[in-house]
């Protein structure tokens, strides 16, 4: 099945969709001004160094000077399995002196950056390390057969001059022999262009910035089946086609700068994908829905027939509903970019056979998911529990933020609860202070509330008070929001 990527690029956000038989399977968005600092390279020149701190402040053409600390220095660390004390960094460094760091942490508020002079370049199976020359597992494989296995592939694509080290990552774990060979190429160019980019540079200056998205894009998502790559900016094809020529060169052939007139995501309806999968309700096309909801420690999809009656008895009604569902499911979670505890709750079938076709076929259409997923059987309580690992941020994530009126919640109070608060608050206020006149502010709905259906329970309360009670209708004030103002 042959995939299309579109890649959309404005100079505010850069957005990607993965299209498989027409349907929009995944979407990726990065913000220009979210893009950090962290894992840029740059050669940069020390202004102070701080012997009490042991510490420097280092000049990487920012605003303000990036902080290094002796213990982020990799050339003062014993690398023998000794533990004797790091070199004092005022015999390492001196002022003007011209250094390679990496940035580790953004700077935050009226704090520089803060750097390290262990230099790791991230690949999408691999990290290389140029100054260390082993070869490390992630901690996440435990099987030390496949660790093993692992190490020595890796170590086996290795040329003998190679004097850096690799850290091979989760990912890596079902990796064939060739994308682990190009993510290896890949890195070792990178680190050359960035050791030859020092040696001609003044410092400061950038060596190497983290790959943007649409460069991701062409290093670690164009596979096989992916039939074109069509990119809506000139100017950033003519970029993607040198990076791609450098780095990527079989997906040279593939990408395409698309000049239509209609905007790239309207062709292929992409803004409404979007503004789909931020709702609650995914409808089926037999006529059932799901039901997601993202909450802090896990997401739940709920499945529901709706109106599918297509089944020849109830029993068939449920499971087709189920096995469509599955394929739902999958997209979703991929679309939607959704990670961590995942608990699905299809329709009970009390077949055994259903439940296990249902499962099969759920664990089938999450094979094509890049990231890693884990399923469970059915519970007791006829649920799926799965986990999906989180990578980056959910889309909601990404392009919403809680409601101001309902904080978040997904529902506010009732006027009428509203109303019946207000009450209880003016006997309150009425219990320790003596005012001439209580004034109430609320929003429209609550003022009518009051002037209609709960006028009586107003009046009552104003005659037991002895105070006269007058209403102010507030058009900024959300439903929840109110005031007593004391006249």
């Amino acid at each position: 099945m042959n995939e299309d990527i579109l890649i959309n690029i404005t100079p505010q956000e850069t957005r990607v969709a993965l299209i498989l038989q027409g349907a929009v399977q995944e979407l990726h968005i990065e913000r220009t001004l979210s893009r950090g600092l962290a894992g840029n390279v740059y050669h940069g020149k020390v202004v102070r160094v701080l012997p009490g701190m042991q510490s420097a402040f280092i000049d990487i053409g920012l605003e303000r000077a990036a902080f290094l600390h002796i213990a982020d220095i990799w050339d003062a660390r014993s690398h023998d399995g000794q533990n004797a004390p790091p070199t004092p960094i005022e015999k390492m460094l001196f002022d003007g002196q011209a250094i390679t760091v990496q940035v580790i942490k953004d700077p935050i508020g009226t704090k520089g950056a803060r750097l390290s002079t262990q230099i790791s370049i991230a690949g999408r199976m691999l990290v290389y390390l140029p100054q260390d020359s082993h070869i490390g597992i992630s901690q996440r494989i435990e099987n030390e057969a496949d660790r093993e296995l692992l190490r020595s592939r890796v170590q086996s694509m290795l040329p003998p001059e190679e004097k850096g080290g690799y850290i091979v990552r989760t990912m890596a774990e079902d990796a064939s022999d060739t994308d682990l060979q190009s993510d290896v190429d890949y890195l070792r160019k990178t680190w050359g262009v960035i050791s030859q980019t020092a040696r001609s540079k003044p410092a400061p200056s950038l060596l190497y910035q983290d790959l943007n998205l649409a460069q991701r894009v062409l290093r670690d998502f164009v596979h096989d089946e992916t039939a074109s790559i069509q990119v809506d900016s000139r100017e950033n094809f003519v970029m993607l086609s040198e990076f791609a020529a450098a780095f990527t060169p079989s997906v040279l052939t593939r990408l395409q700068h698309y000049t239509g007139e209609r905007p790239l995501f309207d062709l292929y309806g992409v803004e409404d994908e979007i503004e789909r999968a931020l709702g609650r309700r995914v409808d089926l096309k037999s006529g059932g829905y799901l039901i997601v909801d993202q909450t802090e420690a896990m997401t739940t999809i709920d499945v529901n027939t709706g109106g599918y009656v297509g089944g020849r008895n109830f029993d068939d009604t449920i499971f087709k509903t189920n096995l469509e569902a599955a394929h739902a499911i999958a997209r979703q979670l991929r679309l939607r970019n959704l990670g961590g505890i995942i608990i699905l709750d299809f329709i009970d079938m009390g077949n055994t056979e259903h439940c296990s076709a249902v499962l099969t076929e759920l664990k089938k259409t999450l094979s094509r998911d890049r990231t890693k997923v884990s399923v469970s059987g059915f519970s007791a309580l006829g649920l799926v529990e799965m986990t999906r690992k989180r990578t980056r941020e959910s889309l909601a994530h990404i392009l919403c933020e809680p409601c101001p009126a309902c904080s978040g919640k997904g529902m506010v109070k009732t006027s009428r609860t509203i109303c019946y608060e207000i009450l209880r608050e003016l006997l309150r206020e009425a219990k320790q202070f003596n005012p001439r006149e209580f004034r109430i502010l609320a929003s429209q709905l609550v003022v009518d509330m009051f002037l209609e259906e709960e006028s009586q329970h107003l009046a009552m309360l104003g005659d037991f008070i002895g105070k006269p009670i007058s209403l102010q209708v507030e058009t900024g004030y959300p439903q929840e929001q109110y005031d007593i103002i004391l006249m």
